[in-house]
């Protein structure tokens, strides 16, 4: 379970035992920081907490701002300033050099637009979703803190919002979100102000399919659940024992040789080939490559995995650079692999090296800022 998950349970638990509910999220970050935009943190007015905005040095101060400063529910934003020399006055010891925003707000389950029911709907319908939100303005504008867009995969929004110009401006910036997939705060020129906004991509579990339930799948299926990803596990001898061996919350197919018929995959599919037998990875590299799946990855040498392809190549089956380029064997990155639960991290860390489009190098290596930037961009909207 991830901890966007975790803050959905936590959210129902307090719901149904009438607990007084705050979300915190991290809007926006300059320069170095612990967390990035989008992090966040579930507080409870008995003062149970989920999730976390930083390495544990703001959580304190976040949860005593829902106790004094919002007795009318009303959203607040708090920033916190780790370049100034104040921070080591007032004790935080944030330590990294840098600005973070976090918007506080109370939670309740019949606001609309509703962005917790909206991320728990993305995650039940495994589609992605966009959030819009308003965090922060300047002048006489028409628009709220903490007001929102939300966009469904479809072209359907939910908003709040009442400028007709600000929500054309945001929904063209969400549906570009969308294509690349990416959050970011923008700033945009009203005629009588400003409004920054962020518009935050919301993924849901990422889903991974294991061909092969043998010993060395499980610890890949246990990784993978830890991070929250949706796993399938496919049994290929149809064992009835299978389902024993793996989580609970997997789900275990068991079948025979017609092996992804059964499994959809879909461009957010991760795929992970290890059978153990030859001609079973035949079969299911032969549906796997012409898929849109975004990952697959094919257990035991390189020798192997070419003479795979060889043989495809004789039955007549020609594949693309593109596809191709999609296929990983060996598998996993190198970092001295031996045992199953070792070859299980590097196939967990290259999958996920993959889905952030990383290289998996040493961090000390890489000159560029180690989480992704979110740039925000000045957009001046036309007047009515």
């Amino acid at each position: 379970m991830n901890e966007l998950q975790a803050i959905l349970e936590g959210f129902e638990s307090s719901q149904k035992s009438g607990e007084m509910t705050f979300i915190a999220t991290v809007v926006k970050t300059q320069g170095s920081t612990y967390r990035r935009s989008g992090a966040k943190m579930l507080m409870t007015n008995t003062g149970r907490t989920i999730g976390t905005i930083s390495a544990g040095c703001l959580e304190k101060d976040v949860f005593e701002h829902t106790q004094q400063r919002m007795p009318d529910g009303e959203p607040i934003v708090v920033t916190y300033d780790s370049t100034a020399s104040e921070d080591i006055l007032w004790g935080f010891g944030l330590g990294c050099n840098g600005i973070v925003q976090v918007l506080i707000e109370r939670l309740e389950r019949k606001s609309t637009p509703n962005a917790i029911a909206f991320i728990q709907e993305c995650f039940h319908k495994k589609h992605l979703g966009i959030i819009a939100t308003v965090f922060a303005f300047e002048g006489a504008v028409k628009v709220k803190l903490g007001s929102r867009l939300l966009l469904y995969p479809d072209g359907k929004i939910i908003t709040d919002i009442k400028d007709a110009n600000l929500i054309q401006s945001l929904l063209a910036d969400s549906q570009a979100a969308f294509a690349n997939q990416k959050s970011r705060v923008n700033n945009y020129q009203l005629p009588l102000g400003s409004v920054e906004v962020f518009i935050e991509v919301i993924q849901p579990p990422t889903p991974l399919v294991i061909f092969g339930a043998g010993y060395d799948a499980i610890p890949v299926a246990q990784f993978a659940q830890a991070l929250g990803w949706d796993v399938t596990v496919v049994d290929c001898r149809a064992n009835e024992a299978t389902k024993a061996r793996f989580p609970i919350a997997c789900d275990v197919i068991l079948t025979r040789r017609e092996i992804v018929k059964q499994v959809f995959i879909d461009v957010n599919t991760v795929a992970v080939v290890m059978t153990h037998n030859y001609l079973d990875d035949l079969e299911i590299l032969k549906t796997l490559l012409p898929s849109p799946a975004r990952y697959i990855g094919v257990l035991g040498p390189k020798a192997r995995t070419e003479r795979l392809l060889e043989d495809l190549g004789s039955q007549g089956i020609v594949y693309t650079t593109e596809q191709l380029t999609r296929l990983y064997g060996p598998i996993g990155i190198d970092i001295g692999a031996d045992t199953p639960e070792e070859i299980a991290i590097a196939i967990i860390a290259e999958i996920q090296a993959v889905l952030t489009n990383r290289n998996g190098n040493f961090l000390k290596n890489r000159n560029q800022p180690i989480h992704q930037c979110y740039e925000s961009n000045s957009n001046l909207l036309p007047t009515t």
